[in-house]
């Protein structure tokens, strides 16, 4: 009995581990998208003439690969994001590399 009541608590603790990442992940995606570039993604990308990262993201029209190749880049009117991606605070602090943070804010819009 014993060892039933300690592998169902070892099975519990790894799921709400996993769920304590993700909301940190979806916390550090927000908080890039909120301050990037000073003020904000959403300071253009909330505007309706403007691509809709949430709306295309969930429409499957964005591709993760895309999003990164944008970032990383540049295309049109947006600018190279990475670097100032990489010096927002919760990605400093968390230790997030490039991947990570990109897969934050990915996380993050897909919830949005």
């Amino acid at each position: 009995m014993k060892k039933t009541i300690g592998t169902i608590a070892g099975v519990v603790l790894i799921a709400l581990s996993g769920s304590v990442f993700a909301d940190e992940q979806i916390e550090i995606g927000k908080k890039i998208y909120d301050r990037a570039f000073g003020r904000g993604c959403g300071t253009c990308h909330d505007i309706s003439s403007n691509p809709q990262l949430t709306a295309n993201i969930k429409a499957g029209t964005l591709t993760r690969a895309t999003f990164e190749e944008v970032l990383t880049n540049g295309r049109g009117g947006m600018p190279k994001a990475i670097d100032e991606i990489m010096k927002n605070a919760a990605v400093t602090k968390a230790g997030y590399g490039k991947d990570q943070a990109l897969d934050a804010l990915w996380k993050y819009l897909e919830t949005k």
